[in-house]
């Protein structure tokens, strides 16, 4: 008697069977499967290393280099004015007064419903004597299109001025230069450039009810005013670079009274950038600790959990060399004088209020250790990370490697298993098709049998 599950005629769990010998095949497949994760899990941690490696390498670099660690403050005794301090700045001090900011010119027409009555030339003078000429159709709409196109420094607007004594609405033509100081001032005659130079062009601001109403003028700032020494400094913007060395002022407005700029060593910003270093190194040296690290297993008899770089002898090569170059002896004299800190587990620390005493007793000395130690750190920095040939650089690029080999392998054997999955299909449903043959055989003589008639006796 046959039966109908799964094999129709040998009654066998053919996909089952199939299915589980399948399993035994693929394991070393699903092997391989499972070394590229876990080593794709470790190029992860090695690009994120070599991500914080890289910051720690850039940080120091810059630190390194000169003049990175002079930093200066500057400060003003009053709000008239501003002050900044470069990198080249150097301490010192200065009194001045502001006279006079930078404006620039503003002027206005006279009040009119219409520029001409017919297409004309308006020339416009700069302060040092350029002339551009501007064709318009005689419209005011058109004149202030004209010149705004013109590019020669200015911009105008038609502003409404009231009506006349018939109702006629009446405009006036505003004129405005786009930077100020007395070098962009200008004037605008009705007329060419030629008849402007042969004096016979009218001064479109000298017409009755035309006026300037803001002339273009420098800022001024006087220096030891009241003194044989008094001495003007003039600039077309508000601002005077290089007052002192490295020192921007910002004129803010009009003082009578002295304004004082200092300017000073910068302690906190150097303390700042010292401790950005330290923290840098500390969030590669934790990073390398927490993936060495072998986790206990959550119960006694649960395998302990290992870190991606445990036992890995070359990251930990890389991290004792960094923090090496970064808590080593300068000229003999210990890091810890400086606030960085060599712990017993390994890690760094940093002192600020040790470091900034340090800074304040010794600035030059001081400054020179890190600028030394900056360096060293960034050449161990650079020989891990480097884009080109640092040794986690090329211990990536082998790794994916690897990784790609592990994956061509796996999709080849996948390409096996399907030629070997259809195979066994194709072997059990044919033997599905012989057992029904025989099945159906089977059943013949049996009917024939049946059909003998017995002998009696």
């Amino acid at each position: 008697m046959a039966f109908s599950i799964d094999g129709i005629a040998s009654g066998l769990k053919t996909k089952e069977l199939i299915g589980q010998l399948m399993q035994v095949e693929a394991r070393p497949q699903t092997m391989l499967k499972a070394k590229a994760a876990t080593t794709q899990g470790f190029i992860t941690s090695l690009q994120q290393l070599n991500t914080r490696l890289g910051a720690l390498t850039e940080l120091a670099t810059k630190t390194a280099k000169p003049q990175a660690l002079d930093l200066f403050t500057a400060r003003s005794s009053s709000d008239a004015a501003g002050v900044t301090a470069s990198s080249t700045a150097r301490a010192g001090s200065l009194d001045f007064t502001v006279r006079q900011l930078a404006q620039s010119q503003s002027s206005v027409t006279a009040a009119m419903t219409a520029f001409s009555a017919e297409a004309s030339t308006l020339t416009i003078r700069a302060a040092d004597d350029t002339t551009t000429e501007v064709q318009t159709t005689g419209s005011l709409d058109d004149v202030v299109a004209a010149v705004n196109r013109a590019g020669a420094g200015i911009t105008a607007a038609k502003v409404t001025a009231g009506r006349d004594i018939d109702g006629v609405q009446q405009y006036r033509l505003q004129f405005t230069a786009t930077e100020p100081g007395a070098e962009n001032g200008f004037s605008v005659f009705r007329g060419t450039a030629d008849e402007v130079a042969a004096g016979s062009a009218p001064d479109l601001f000298a017409e009755p009810g035309a006026a300037t109403v803001r002339t273009a003028q420098d800022a001024e700032l006087v220096l030891w005013g009241g003194s044989t020494a008094e001495q003007v400094v003039t600039s077309s913007s508000n601002s005077f670079a290089d007052l002192l060395p490295g020192v921007t002022v910002t004129a803010a407005k009009v003082s009578t009274d002295p304004v004082s700029i200092t300017v000073g060593a910068d302690t906190e910003g150097t303390t700042k950038l010292a401790k950005e270093l330290v923290d840098s190194l500390q969030s590669v040296l934790s990073f390398v600790a927490a993936n060495t690290r072998v986790t206990p297993g959550a119960t006694a008899s649960a395998a302990p959990t290992s870190g991606r770089f445990t036992g890995d002898s070359a990251v930990r090569g890389i991290a004792q060399s960094v923090l090496t170059a970064a808590t080593g002896p300068v000229d003999g004299r210990s890091t810890a004088e400086l606030g960085i800190n060599l712990t017993r587990s390994g890690t760094v620390e940093f002192d600020e209020k040790k470091f900034a005493a340090a800074l304040a007793a010794d600035p030059d000395q001081v400054k020179d250790a890190l600028t030394r130690l900056s360096a060293r750190v960034a050449d161990a920095g650079k020989a891990a990370s480097d884009k080109f040939d640092g040794e986690l650089t090329r211990r990536i690029q082998s790794q994916e490697s690897s990784v790609r080999s592990m994956n061509d392998r796996v999709a080849a054997m996948g390409l096996s298993l399907d030629k070997r999955r259809a195979t066994l299909e194709r072997t059990y449903a044919a033997l599905e098709v012989q057992l029904s043959k025989l099945q159906s055989q089977g059943d013949w003589l049996s009917s024939q049998l049946a059909n003998i008639p017995s002998r009696s006796n």
